[in-house]
């Protein structure tokens, strides 16, 4: 009850106190204090991925800022030696704007991406996205198969039939998360136990048709689950990868790590980091218990 009082007043408080819930889970404003965070993570066994907030752009001079942006953040993973990768939102290239745009930025991004070897995980928004998102990942896979993933949602309606189609792109890696957008019942599961089982029998379809998994998750049921399907279908370590978000639970990540599982942090930044977290904590309020656990149970 808590945590929900907390996310609905969010949006009115000042911003210096949307920080105190929000500066354990983002990285900073600038991309040097982002780098100094995924290079210590990297020392603690962890692989990164960058995030630049940002979302729902209104002038294609905003996208083409992104990009710029984005493109630098390639450069400085690689020159820096930091083991991660980006990933990205389409909204913020334009996608409810002009979809070819939205194409022609982030072909330059990925194509970039490979020329450096990198990888470029294309974030999944809410529903209205989800056909021009798969739409705009197939035309990227097609052309850098190697440097391009997807995330889907596991409580969405349509997510099996999404990953069933998708199984003709080789290879193939998905990141798997329960979906964080409010979306009415007509499209995703509402039930908290629903959705669990959703999330465990998507990943065991993956784990059998030799899908990479990027299992993102910070629910222990769901972790104990997947650590139970990556035995009982011998899942090299190769194949999948545990996921969470910076600053949250941070005892259950040091414990995979620790256990040898392959686990990446996502590191999100950058100035809009006031619009992120008033969105993210009023959208997810159970993120808001793990953050007041993480300032006060550091580990």
């Amino acid at each position: 009850m808590l945590s929900s009082w907390i996310a609905r007043v969010l949006p009115h408080m000042p911003p210096g106190w949307v920080w105190i819930f929000s500066r354990r889970y983002i990285a900073g404003e600038t991309l040097e204090q982002a780098l100094a965070v995924c290079r210590s993570l990297n020392e603690a066994g962890a692989l990164v991925t960058l995030d630049l907030l940002g979302e729902d752009v209104l002038r294609d001079e905003q996208a083409r800022s992104y990009r710029v942006q984005y493109l630098e953040i390639l450069d400085q993973l690689s020159r820096q030696g930091v083991r991660g990768n980006v990933s990205l939102k389409p909204t913020m290239f334009g996608l409810k704007l002009d979809e070819e745009r939205c194409w022609e930025h982030l072909s330059v991004i990925v194509a970039r991406a490979a020329e450096l070897d990198l990888f470029v995980r294309v974030d999944m928004e809410d529903s209205s996205c989800v056909d021009a998102e798969i739409k705009l990942f197939r035309r990227l896979h097609q052309r850098w198969p190697r440097h391009v993933g997807l995330v889907v949602q596991a409580y969405l309606h349509r997510t099996p039939a999404d990953v069933a189609g998708l199984q003709d792109l080789t290879p193939l890696s998905l990141r798997l998360c329960k979906g964080i957008y409010r979306e009415p019942p007509s499209v995703a599961l509402q039930d908290r136990q629903e959705i669990r089982n959703a999330y465990l029998d998507l990943a065991r379809k993956m784990f059998r048709h030799g899908i990479r998994v990027g299992l993102a998750t910070h629910d222990r049921f769901l972790v104990d689950g997947c650590r139970n399907l990556l035995e009982e279908y011998r899942v090299a370590p190769e194949a999948y990868e545990f996921q969470m978000l910076y600053g949250v639970t941070p005892e259950l990540r040091g414990a995979l790590l620790r256990q040898g599982h392959p686990l990446r942090v996502y590191v999100p930044f950058g100035k809009d980091w006031f619009g992120y977290s008033v969105r993210r904590l009023r959208e997810n309020p159970t993120l808001v218990r793990h953050i007041l656990r993480a300032l006060f149970f550091r580990g």
